[in-house]
């Protein structure tokens, strides 16, 4: 089936239907466009492997040493990045997400969703989910070539990779989905704003390298200047890679605010997910506001 078929058939199954069939409606398409797009596919397949190899060899001889001092000698840059490339693909993907919205708007095809009884708030939320689905995927890739590179880096002598075993690999799903739907809003958000991919392309990259390099992802808050310390508190990016972190390594590694509340590992993951689950409900507030602002006269 073409994908013109596949958008019509979409229209007519989603006429009249309840909301989660909507959803399901919606979700499906969004997946079967990326799954059909070769270009999406490389890049899923690819870029986690050029990030790990790149950043592990240019910073990894530099920064084992003041690692291990900072987490134990069984730390080394491999495992302390691994985390933040999940962030970055999923940052990635939701980038994606407001350029394939922005296609729509082009092809028309957005503005015969708008003009069909599909609910609103299930344009947004079919969209976020099949992103969501896109970045399990690619965070499952991150952590199998993480480790197939510490196994070559040492030698064969890997040790135990992630410290929470198994329920520290659903945690990190879990959390990497929690972080994705507030950057996906965000990028939908500014999709819906901008009307124009590459306005929308220079904002969403506006934002997120700034992010990345003044958080936690790439080296530890201490090693930043204090302006940019100050940054880190009031970053996501940092909630979401800490998260991550305290699952991979089973350690409290938030520095940025000290919580004593909990205990371990909960003393970083509680405070994180509260901060992005709270702009999950800001952001995706936002974005379905604005589709329902959105008419088909505002759709180019």
């Amino acid at each position: 089936m073409s994908s013109t078929e596949t958008e019509q058939a979409v229209e007519q199954q989603a006429a009249g239907n309840s909301f989660p069939v909507d959803v399901w409606v919606t979700l499906k398409r969004w997946l079967q466009k990326a799954v059909r797009n070769a270009s999406i596919v490389f890049e899923a397949l690819l870029s986690p492997f050029i990030f790990l190899i790149l950043f592990t060899q240019v910073f990894g001889k530099l920064a084992d040493g003041p690692i291990q001092d900072l987490f134990g000698a069984d730390v080394n840059y491999v495992i302390f990045l691994t985390p933040a490339i999940i962030i970055v693909t999923a940052m990635t993907v939701a980038i994606q997400s407001g350029s394939g919205l922005i296609q729509d708007m082009d092809s028309g095809m957005f503005e015969k969703v708008l003009v069909s009884p599909t609910h609103r708030e299930a344009i947004f939320l079919g969209k976020a989910l099949a992103d969501v689905i896109r970045v399990v995927f690619q965070s499952a890739i991150v952590l199998v070539l993480g480790y197939i590179l510490l196994w070559i880096s040492s030698g064969g002598s890997v040790g135990t990779y992630i410290q929470t075993g198994l329920g520290g690999v659903l945690g990190i799903f879990a959390i990497v989905i929690v972080y994705s739907l507030w950057f996906t809003a965000y990028s939908i958000i500014i999709a819906l704003v901008t009307q124009d991919i590459e306005s929308a392309n220079i904002w969403l990259y506006m934002t997120h390298y700034p992010l990345l390099f003044s958080s936690s992802a790439f080296m530890p808050i201490t090693f930043l200047p204090e302006w940019m310390q100050v940054v880190a508190t009031v970053n996501p990016v940092t909630y979401g890679v800490d998260a991550l972190r305290a699952l991979m390594l089973g350690q409290d590694v938030l520095t940025v605010i000290d919580v004593t509340a909990f205990s371990g590992i909960w003393n970083t993951i509680v405070p994180a997910v509260v901060v992005l689950g709270v702009l999950d409900l800001v952001l995706g507030g936002i974005a379905a506001v604005l589709l329902h602002r959105v008419s088909s006269s505002q759709v180019r």
